[in-house]
């Protein structure tokens, strides 16, 4: 019996409420602006080529467990910068470096203007939505 992911796809695409923008931005960090108040630098005019746009979600990873690490062990958890989107399957593929920028969001209008970095995409045989490792900017 045969799994028809296409109404799962749509269900599942019919919660991704959040407007955003997939960019590419082919000269790197070289062009961009220092902001000498706040220390951060800010992409210059018309940075980068637009790759994608349309809806999509932005979660946090998780936060780390709140449990003391035994003497000598190692912990591999997620910073508090570590976020993930979800995107539609049609959407294209987003490259490491990629960025993203919430355009509007109904469900918290504090990622409104948020800036992510693409770390990569995860790929799966199973997939409705596709899944990218973020790292917040600003």
């Amino acid at each position: 019996m045969a799994l028809d992911l296409s109404g799962v796809r749509r269900i599942v695409e019919g919660l991704l409420d959040d407007e955003l923008r997939l960019w590419r931005d082919a000269d790197g960090r070289t062009d961009d602006v220092l902001d000498e108040t706040t220390g951060e630098l800010e992409p210059s005019g018309a940075d980068g080529d637009v790759v994608w746009e349309g809806h999509g979600a932005v979660l946090p990873v998780g936060q780390p467990a709140l449990l003391v690490p035994l003497d000598g062990s190692v912990a591999r958890v997620p910073t508090s910068t570590a976020y993930q989107a979800m995107l539609p399957v049609t959407a294209p593929r987003a490259n490491s470096g990629d960025l993203l920028t919430v355009i509007s969001s109904s469900r918290d209008p504090q990622l409104v203007g948020r800036r992510f970095r693409v770390g990569d995409a995860i790929v799966g045989t199973f997939a409705v939505v596709r899944f990218v490792r973020l790292q917040a900017l600003g």
